[in-house]
Parts: structure tokens; sequence; C-alpha cells
């Protein structure tokens, strides 16, 4: 059974920092590579940074970059995204999710970030 389960959420201020982790289960995780997505209220889901199986690889979406950084730990199976200098348009759900196409409806229960004073 597939599972991946996102934690680290919270409320933070503009400026601050959190770290985001993704458990997954039921497949071989250092076989794929990993995508974090968010989505904010009334807009559409977008593709926040992916990396590859083996770690060696990363893509960031240009509203994060320089801020966040994705990694993964294959020995534990998790998936991470640090976020830095965090901004209240970050405020979202966050999910992470595998690449491969028969991983596709497979999706986690989010974790919500926000960024607010």
């Amino acid at each position: 059974q597939v599972q991946l389960v996102e934690s680290g959420g919270g409320l933070v201020q503009p400026g601050g920092s959190l770290r985001l982790s993704c458990a997954a289960s039921g497949f071989i995780f250092s076989n794929y590579g990993m995508i974090w997505y968010r989505q904010a209220p009334g807009k559409e889901r977008e593709l926040v940074a992916a990396i590859t199986s083996a770690g060696t690889s990363t893509n960031y979406a240009d509203s994060v970059k320089g801020r966040f950084t994705i990694s993964r730990d294959n020995a534990k199976n998790t998936v991470y995204l640090q976020m830095n200098s965090l901004k209240p348009e970050d405020t979202a759900v966050y999910y992470c999710k595998s690449d491969a196409s028969w991983l596709r409806p497979y999706w986690g229960q989010g974790t919500q970030v926000t960024v607010s004073s």
C-alpha cells in the first residue's frame, strides 16, 4: 500500500524557516524521483521542487529558487523541503509525490504552511 505522509508545517513569521518531511512507503523509494507541490487557496496546484532518485539533480520553481532546498534520505525513505526566507505568498498546503506514472494517483494528506505576522 502506497503511503505518503507529509509533516513539519506550521505558522511562521515572514523571513522564518520551516523544514518539511515526507515519509514514503509501499514502493521502492530509491528508484524514483520525488516532487514537492503546493496549493494555495483559490489557486491551482504548482510544482515547487523536484529531485532525482539518487538526489544528484534538483529543480525549483522560479518563485522559490535560492530560498528552498529539496533533499532526500533513501535509507529513511524520506524527502525533505528546507524553506528559508519565507514569504506570505508561500502560504499553502504542501504535498509530496513520486514522479513515477504508476504512482500518479497517490497523494498524501499534505501539510499546511502559513506565513503571517
